[in-house]
């Protein structure tokens, strides 16, 4: 018996359920259909939300051969047969296209994805990929901009309740209770695919299927499966909304993405490796304590592991969404960085060249240092600390949060002894 993905896969756009924005009318997949005018594409997508049955239904829309490929099973062998099978139909007495469909496109290393790129130049095939990678890194950039790319979102709660419907239609005599309905729409995770595989486990682990109720499901599914790519798109994408929300001072979004990607799988030693980043590139000397409360939290986990170590990395990430932000000292550094890009070794002024030896001292090394102890404020005015033939720069721009104020208001003051002993 066919599983219930592959019974209701759509066979016309009217049927496909979710991703109006490109099979409504007056969409761009609509359109391609409705004016006859077939082009290469990358379908983009998470899993489960139609590529393959988009593709399908696009080759089917016109008269051309199809040849369909997928990369997670498919060789150098398997690309060669459906390259001349290509080329033979070109030569044929028949004017029809040759469509050349490839699933998870991005599996394909750089030289299988080449293979692709002269009989696309040449208008032997036209490709369709299907991919859950971005493109921008997974495909290569000639055969990227030789193809429209089509995104596709994880289907909506109506959507998936709307196919939920229709597969209990299909199988018949199964009722669920609205909790239960919903409890798989949940876990489904705007998967279309992953709601039907999870509707039929539930189906053929039931003994009664009169009136499944939510406590039956939560028996049968596991409850961790959320989407998570570890290495992905989705893992980086996850560990950017982390970053930005403590950035952005939100500690309840800081939190949430912190325990999805826990929950997901991510190791919370790099997870903890991160906060530390954020504790200087976002706060700095805003709050010199930042980098503590991080450090402190590391060790704690080292020591106690799951699940005990974890809430002190959740208490560091509570701590840098709430306290005072500074960029300042990510400033400098870049500022830095981008001078010794194109700075002259110039070379170190007498007066702060270390003397170790008696030959130095009798060249002067040292000579004319004056030490910042023996002087009021322990501040020299106006003394030379850069190169003698480089006019200063300034690297470090303090903010005025935090610590960072008192940073300030220092600074100033020496600024104001240099002024008043010129």
């Amino acid at each position: 018996m066919q599983p219930l993905a592959e019974l209701l896969r759509p066979k016309s756009l009217d049927d496909v359920i979710g991703q109006r924005h490109l099979i409504a009318n007056g969409a761009p997949l609509a359109n391609l259909i409705r004016n006859g005018k077939l082009q290469s594409m990358i379908l983009w997508g998470p899993p489960g939300v139609g590529k393959t049955t988009l593709a399908n239904i696009i080759m089917n829309s016109f008269d051309c051969y199809a040849i369909k490929l997928s990369a997670v099973f498919s060789g150098v062998k398997d690309i060669k047969d459906a390259l001349e099978k290509a080329e033979q139909n070109a030569l044929g007495l028949f004017d029809k296209p040759t469509v050349l469909f490839v699933d998870e496109i991005h599996r394909f290393n750089k030289a299988q994805q080449d293979a692709f790129l002269h009989h696309l130049e040449e208008g032997k095939i036209i490709l369709i990929g299907a991919t859950t990678e971005n493109p921008s890194f997974e495909i290569n950039n000639a055969l990227l901009s030789r193809m429209q790319v089509y995104v596709l979102e994880n289907l909506s709660t109506s959507d998936l309740q709307l196919l939920l419907t229709k597969a209990l239609n299909s199988v018949g005599n199964v009722k669920l209770t609205s909790e239960a309905g919903q409890l798989l729409i949940d876990l489904s995770d705007g998967d279309a695919r992953r709601l039907l595989n999870l509707l039929e486990l539930v189906l053929n682990s039931s003994t009664d299927l009169s009136e499944i109720d939510a406590a039956t499901i939560a028996q049968i599914v596991p409850k961790n499966i959320q989407r998570f790519d570890k290495g992905g798109e989705e893992f980086y994408n996850q560990i950017s909304a982390l970053h930005k929300s403590v950035r952005g001072s939100n500690p309840d979004a800081a939190l949430y993405w912190f325990g999805r990607m826990l929950s997901s799988g991510a190791e919370p030693l790099y997870l903890g490796r991160r906060l530390l980043r954020m504790a200087w590139e976002d706060i700095g000397f805003a709050d010199t304590n930042a980098v503590t409360v991080v450090n402190n939290a590391l060790q704690t986990y080292e020591r106690l592991g799951s699940p005990e170590g974890e809430i002190a990395l959740a208490g560091a990430v509570v701590y840098l969404a709430v306290t005072n932000k500074s960029n300042a000292l990510e400033l400098a550094y870049g500022r830095l960085k981008e001078f010794m890009q194109t700075a002259r070794s110039e070379p170190v002024p007498i007066h702060l060249r270390n003397a170790p030896t008696k030959l130095m001292t009798e060249l002067g090394y040292g000579r004319e240092y004056k030490y910042a102890h023996d002087f009021p404020h322990r501040y020299v005015p106006n003394e030379q600390y850069f190169p003698d033939d480089m006019s200063p720069v300034s690297f470090y721009q303090p903010g005025e949060q935090g610590f960072e104020q008192r940073i300030r208001e220092r600074l100033d003051f020496l600024a104001s002894l240099d002024k008043a002993s010129q």
